[in-house]
């Protein structure tokens, strides 16, 4: 997919966006999996415009995927211990299945690979069949599971998945 631009969020209207997008992508993919009561609050929590400021001022990276001049969806990575957690990856419902996710995947090995990181790492909703099939295919190992209270009275129930950078 040639058509695809990567931009880096360096600025508050690009925040702003990513924030955009995250609500209507969580709010059509997500009710199937979590309420929308804990829909609200992980993107209030987690995917807010502030939230998203203040993670960047932490040292998060969030990314833009444009396709075709259209926000197609984002990323966000965070270096931890010498690997990247691949914190977000999320691909807008009419942008899914055309190689977008494949296209990310390669440029964060290739940041892996330049920075020296051995490993890129991520969690999944255990309910997700969709999201766990794809990171399959690219190559991820389920290595153990974990649940999280966020707060709220909300639990994330995930598993942790790897992928070696070689």
């Amino acid at each position: 997919m040639d058509d695809l631009r990567i931009l880096p969020v360096t600025n508050e209207e690009l925040i702003l966006n990513v924030a955009t997008m995250a609500e209507e992508i969580w709010h059509e993919y997500f009710p199937a999996l979590i309420s929308e009561e804990q829909i609200d609050y992980m993107l209030e929590k987690f995917l807010s415009f502030d939230s998203i400021f203040e993670q960047i001022q932490n040292g998060y990276e969030y990314f833009l995927l444009i396709h075709d001049y259209t926000f197609a969806g984002f990323a966000g990575v965070h270096e931890e211990n010498g690997s990247l957690f691949l914190s977000k990856l999320y691909i807008h419902k009419d942008f899914r299945g055309n190689g977008i996710s494949s296209k990310v995947m390669k440029n964060l090995i290739e940041l892996c690979k330049v920075r020296s990181l051995d490993k890129i790492w991520l969690t999944c909703n255990r309910g997700n069949e969709s999201a766990l099939a794809i990171y399959k295919h690219f190559g991820f190992i389920q290595t153990r599971e974990q649940v999280s209270e966020i707060g709220g009275g909300f639990v994330m129930d995930d598993y942790i998945l790897e992928y070696p950078v070689k």
